[in-house]
């Protein structure tokens, strides 16, 4: 096989795909690609190099925005593309989230985004606010508010035997009642069309809905000439 910057970068995001990136290094990438690790560092540099680069091919699979579409339309079909894009490939995120360096391609792609504002009469000005509060959505992704880590076993052993016999999840659960009343009637009473309830949260419905209410108070600002300067 000939090697090149590309084939490393697409044979290292394939085998993250596979394995994950937590495992991910110079010696399994070649022992994958069938060569001797210097043989890699003739096309990145180091591990983070190759990180980025890797982002550089996940950012690429993202849609271009839409041709002659309003701006709604348009930045909502972009944000959707990339959260397609980055459930494709679920190291990504982790990625995204530790890079240190804005690559050219994860420049184009914000400078295009922006573009899709400037470029339907939005002011500088509230371009700029409009990027501060879509923050990682501009990615396809958030940090959802119950995506709670699970119970340590200590804890779910405590409050089986705080509630005798109950079944561990009804021990939690009513622990939970008692110390979290309105915590848990918001977690627990969010049904779905698909019949999903509390921690299985539909999680794509969840996304597009707060990109929608995000979408109508742009739109709103946009239409009465908002600008944040004080008078």
């Amino acid at each position: 096989m000939r090697l090149s910057r590309t084939a490393v970068l697409t044979a290292a995001v394939a085998l993250a795909d596979e394995q994950g990136v937590g495992g991910l290094n110079m010696r399994t990438l070649a022992e994958d690609l069938g060569v001797v690790p210097m043989a890699l560092y003739k096309h990145v540099s180091s591990k983070e190099d190759l990180l980025d680069g890797m982002v550089d091919v996940v950012v690429a699979e993202i849609d271009p925005p839409l041709e002659g579409q309003e701006w709604r339309a348009t930045v909502r079909s972009r944000v959707l593309s990339a959260r397609t894009v980055l459930q494709r490939h679920r190291w990504a995120r982790q990625v995204l989230e530790t890079r240190t360096t804005r690559t050219p391609a994860v420049l184009a792609y914000t400078d295009s985004f922006i573009g899709m504002f400037l470029d339907r009469g939005f002011s500088v000005d509230l371009t700029h606010h409009v990027m501060h509060a879509l923050g990682s959505r501009m990615w396809g992704f958030t940090q959802e508010l119950f995506d709670a880590p699970e119970t340590p076993a200590g804890d779910a052993a405590a409050d089986s035997a705080s509630a005798g016999s109950a079944p561990p999840d009804a021990a939690r659960l009513e622990a939970m009642a008692r110390r979290f009343p309105n915590v848990l009637r918001i977690a627990m009473a969010a049904a779905h069309d698909d019949g999903v309830v509390g921690r299985g949260c539909d999680d794509q419905y969840e996304f597009e809905f707060a990109l929608d209410l995000l979408l109508d108070g742009i739109e709103g600002l946009h239409a009465r000439g908002w600008t944040s300067a004080r008078t």
